[in-house]
């Protein structure tokens, strides 16, 4: 990408700092600010995995291309070394931010104890806990006798001890201790006062057992640190024609655990000489990401702080649509109308429960659905168990490919073939990413097709938090082209004609972009004849430099052009070059934006697109991706509205421009609009002005 562009990983890191400012908040519940540590936290530890891993291997690969010499568009050791600088002034931020919490936690009478601040009480349920529930977990290691440095786990945080006998500076051993948080979790309550809540770290209760633990080499003054490796995330699929994808997914999971690591994080209070140990045994240098920090690491985890705090009141809870009643059931509403659920203002059941109806429906034969992220216990995979059980023929679209989610797929396969579901496993070179349904009924001769087709995930845990619009309809041309799609899935062998033969969705890799290239060309003839001209995109990213250089010329030509994006972005508008000022914001708040949408002209010329696919290259020319086109007046109003709340928004929407400042859109008129706080207003309200149908409705049929 050229100097006309923000480098993408600097732009994610953009995105990250808004995620801190939400931390920073003060205006924000402090279990909401820790929260946003935590999310903040396990982004850069994504992001080390993923981009940063790939900047190292593009380094090695730009050395050979030096001595071919071939030239690079960038230096990945520049984006590095920028990388480097504003990460660690994020960790001081970060560390600041903690502290003040810290002191707000205190005022809630909300204490977090280390091992040496316990009372007699405490220090006794610690050694209590610590032998029944941690003891049978903790393998401490003794490093410096080990030829080879013991293999250290990506997501684990590590204590590395120090132990040394008071008569003698000389008697100092190290050991590592890896802190089970999976088998025992992270925050233990202790027994506190009336009024108070006192949480002890589980790294904590080692240290303070420390004694106990090394109680056999003599030892009587005890020191430690945490650490954390983070390794390259990358899957190496070998290319051996005589084992199965499968065989190569797992073989490629098993050597992502031997990944280079791509950064060190320590407790900059740590013992030189065993940091020294360390870094020297892992075999890092100046250049691997070395980062101190405080005493706390792997806030990932305190996403799941324990709810200690006092109840707010003005907490928002998923509601039902008000078209979908309790007695009637899900699958006629939809057969008759469209509906549109907006997650998380409506709840996730209506999509769980039409895929139970299906299983239990006898006319119903078959169920085809995509899978990218599913819930633990996922309730959408026990409806399709169900289904097949109740002889249905059942096919479900599994990526085995989803970054950080292969294992757990790779899981829900065996458990799907047993129950006689058919798997498909997708595309080589292909991510399928379109969140496509599609059942079919069979009634005296006729068939009919319903479904859904939707922007987000199909995981009722994230439905909770992740802000997605999802249509259920039985519209025929979408179900023709949703069976299309399934038909190229399943003959994917054959070539993409399939895809192609689309005629209402727009679907990547074959239309989408050239769909996307010809409404914006349409909106440029507009304004160039003085019509009404308007785009406005939502979605997560946007990099895709001919999209950029489109949205470019159409404000030079006066097309009034709005962006909403929440993380990545990489154009520099230069406003004062066009006709119409380009205006560009990014929502961060209670809940993650994740929809897209999109929409094209003004009035009679509108069109609206909900979509899976966000605007950069890999959705658009790798993967398998699906956008729909909102056709009916009532959701396409519901749309528009809920679209121009957010670009209203002045208390949690920020500015994008090239200085990635991330200011605040500030409130120029007496009224605050907080976007997904009025959208949940907006939604509720739909409730009270829908008219109650009747239960008799007109099933549509598809031949």
């Amino acid at each position: 990408m050229s100097k006309h562009y923000i480098q993408r990983d600097i732009s994610w890191l953009s995105f990250n700092a808004r995620v801190l400012q939400e931390a920073a908040d003060a205006t924000v519940t402090l279990q909401q600010r820790i929260r946003f540590l935590g999310i903040f936290s396990n982004n850069l530890d994504e992001f080390f995995r993923v981009r940063v891993a790939t900047l190292k291997r593009m380094i090695e690969f730009s050395e050979k291309r030096k001595r071919l010499n071939m030239h690079l568009e960038q230096s990945p050791q520049k984006i590095l070394d920028e990388i480097q600088t504003i990460v660690l002034q994020q960790q001081n931020e970060f560390n600041r931010i903690w502290k003040g919490i810290l002191l707000e936690l205190k005022k809630e009478k909300i204490f977090l104890k280390d091992e040496k601040n316990l009372t007699k009480e405490q220090q006794e349920f610690v050694k209590k806990f610590f032998d029944e529930q941690v003891r049978s977990n903790v393998i401490p290691l003794m490093i410096e006798g080990l030829q080879q440095m013991p293999y250290l786990r990506d997501k684990s945080i590590y204590l590395g001890v120090s132990m040394h006998k008071k008569t003698s500076a000389y008697h100092q051993k190290y050991s590592l201790i890896e802190v089970p948080v999976k088998a025992v979790g992270r925050f233990v309550i202790l027994p506190s006062k009336t009024g108070e809540k006192n949480i002890i770290l589980l790294e904590d209760i080692i240290r303070f057992n420390l004694p106990y633990v090394f109680s056999y080499f003599g030892y009587d003054e005890f020191n430690a640190w945490i650490f954390k490796v983070t390794k390259d995330a990358e899957l190496e699929l070998d290319n051996d024609v005589t084992t199965t994808f499968v065989e190569k997914m797992e073989k490629g999971l098993k050597n992502r655990r031997k990944g280079k690591p791509v950064r060190f994080a320590y407790d900059k209070e740590m013992d030189s000489g065993l940091l020294e140990y360390l870094i020297r045994r892992l075999s890092l240098n100046k250049k691997s990401n070395i980062i101190p920090g405080g005493r706390i690491h792997n806030f990932r985890h305190f996403m799941d702080f324990p709810n200690v705090f006092k109840p707010v009141l003005s907490q928002r809870s998923p509601f039902g649509h008000p078209l979908i009643s309790q007695n009637k059931r899900i699958t006629e509403l939809i057969l008759q109308q469209d509906v549109m659920l907006h997650f998380p203002y409506h709840t996730f059941n209506p999509v769980i429960d039409l895929l139970r109806e299906a299983a239990m429906d006898e006319t119903v034969i078959s169920i085809k659905i995509t899978a990218y992220r599913l819930a633990e216990n996922s309730k959408v995979i026990n409806a399709l168990i169900n289904a097949a059980r109740n002889g249905k023929e059942v096919v479900v679209m599994l990526e085995l490919k989803a970054r950080f989610d292969e294992e757990a797929n790779l899981e829900w396969k065996e458990i799907l073939e047993e129950e006689g579901v058919k798997v498909l496993l997708g595309v080589p070179k292909m991510k399928i990413h379109a969140k496509l349904c599609i059942i079919k009924k069979r009634e005296k001769n006729k068939t009919t097709q319903y479904g859904f087709v939707s922007t987000g995930n199909l995981n009722e845990k994230t439905s909770k938090v992740y802000a997605d619009h999802c249509l259920l309809t039985a519209n025929r041309s979408i179900m023709a082209d949703i069976n299309r799609i399934f038909n190229y899935l399943e003959n994917w062998k054959l070539g993409n004609n399939p895809l192609k033969l689309c005629k209402t969705l727009k679907v990547c890799p074959v239309s989408m972009r050239k769909q996307l290239e010809l409404l914006i060309d349409r909106e440029i003839k507009a304004a160039k004849i003085k019509k009404p001209a308007r785009i406005v995109v939502k979605c997560n990213s946007l990099s895709d430099v001919v999209l950029m250089e489109k949205l470019k010329r159409a404000a030079e030509a006066g097309v009034e052009v709005k962006l909403i994006i929440r993380g990545i972005y990489c154009p520099i508008f230069s406003n004062k070059k066009y006709k119409t000022p380009i205006q560009a914001i990014s929502i961060v708040d209670e809940y993650l934006e994740h929809g897209r949408v999109m929409i094209f002209g003004v009035d009679k010329t509108e069109k609206i697109f909900i979509s899976s696919a966000d605007w950069m290259v890999r959705n658009l020319d790798h993967r398998v991706e699906a956008a729909v086109e909102i056709t009916d007046a009532a959701i396409k109003q519901e749309i528009r509205d809920i679209i121009n709340i957010q670009l209203k928004d002045n208390i949690k929407a920020r500015f994008l421009d090239a200085e990635l400042s991330n200011n605040y859109v500030l409130c120029s008129t007496n009224k605050q609009v907080r976007s997904q706080v009025e959208t949940y207003k907006y939604l509720v309200s739909k409730i009270k002005k829908t008219p109650v149908k009747s239960s008799k409705l007109t099933v549509k049929k598809v031949e």
